[in-house]
């Protein structure tokens, strides 16, 4: 096992903590923001995090995995208290290790809170959606200064998830604006997190991001969610039986997992519960496997699902 004592201080927070620095740039007051510093375990043993402190009351450190297994990654979160402070603030995230050893790796994160926009709510929070429907959060933007500032976009990073903007008041040097934020039918399931970006007339600062986070659950749900084979044989048919769960009443039209040859009967008749005895041979696949299974519906509104697959492959 490797420990500080065999590289330079630096080299071991490099390897363990790929970020070491994350700014937030310019965001608005109680505007939800938060950065996750991921932590690689490279180490032989269960890597356990004691404690986070920073230098500053502009941020808060938590701790997001306090034990992380060897070769898995988890994180530790900064979040800058916009509610409470204003102006340009930065801090030192110490995050303290004591297993497999003890050490400290410091984190910096830098920004700059606006005491001239508020947004409320401070995130767009989505918290459960289901897959196939859409829905609509909102949130909305005051500003107090310049009677001619103005909203002139809202950005988004993905196609399914659609931002709008009105104004809804102006006077006296004051403007309110309310934002929408759209999730498609066609969003992907799992967790997301991400920023929209607000962008204005300001010349100095125009830009402000605003967080958005939610679930997308799967119309369809797999049983096994983890497909353990073991030791397998290229060529070698192993059956497994699958059961899947649907809201609505539907139609298995493919399951698909690359390297894999998969065999199953498709029912002919729309369920909510169907169990298909499936057969998966290894065609392509070498090695250690780690391979998502695919499974999809029929019809127009055609949904996804998936679960993984792990195996390790050998010739004979």
């Amino acid at each position: 096992m490797c420990t500080p004592s065999l590289v330079s201080a630096a080299d071991w927070s490099d390897t363990v903590f790929p970020i070491k620095a994350h700014d937030f740039g310019t965001v608005a007051v109680a505007a939800k923001t938060e950065f996750q510093f991921p932590v690689k375990n490279v180490y032989s043993q269960p890597m356990h995090i004691q404690s986070v402190r920073t230098s500053c009351g502009c941020t808060t450190g938590i701790v997001g995995t306090e034990y992380i297994e060897p070769n898995q990654e988890g994180f530790v979160t900064a979040r800058f208290n916009t509610g409470t402070f204003r102006g340009k603030r930065g801090a030192t995230v110490t995050v303290v290790i004591d297993r497999p050893f003890y050490a400290e790796a410091r984190l910096v994160v830098n920004g700059y809170i606006r005491s001239d926009m508020v947004f409320h709510p401070g995130e767009v929070s989505f918290g459960k959606v289901t897959q196939g429907e859409s829905t609509t959060e909102k949130s909305t933007v005051m500003y107090a200064g310049r009677d001619d500032w103005q909203v002139v976009d809202l950005i988004s990073n993905h196609t399914w998830m659609m931002p709008s903007y009105k104004q809804i008041s102006r006077g006296s040097g004051r403007v309110d604006y309310e934002l929408s934020v759209t999730i498609r039918e066609d969003a992907p399931a799992g967790y997301f997190q991400d920023e929209l970006i607000l962008v204005t007339n300001d010349r100095s600062m125009p830009r402000v991001p605003l967080r958005v986070e939610g679930q997308v659950e799967s119309l369809l749900n797999i049983s096994p969610q983890s497909i353990a084979f073991g030791g397998v044989k290229l060529g070698q048919p192993i059956s497994k039986r699958l059961v899947i769960r649907s809201q609505e009443p539907v139609i298995i039209d493919s399951i698909e997992c690359e390297g894999w040859e998969v065999k199953f009967v498709k029912p002919t008749e729309p369920k909510k519960t169907l169990i298909l005895d499936t057969v998966f041979t290894a065609v392509s696949a070498e090695g250690s496997q780690r391979k998502p299974v695919v499974i999809k519906t029929s019809g127009a509104k055609s949904v996804e699902a998936k679960a993984l697959l792990t195996a390790d492959i050998r010739e004979n």
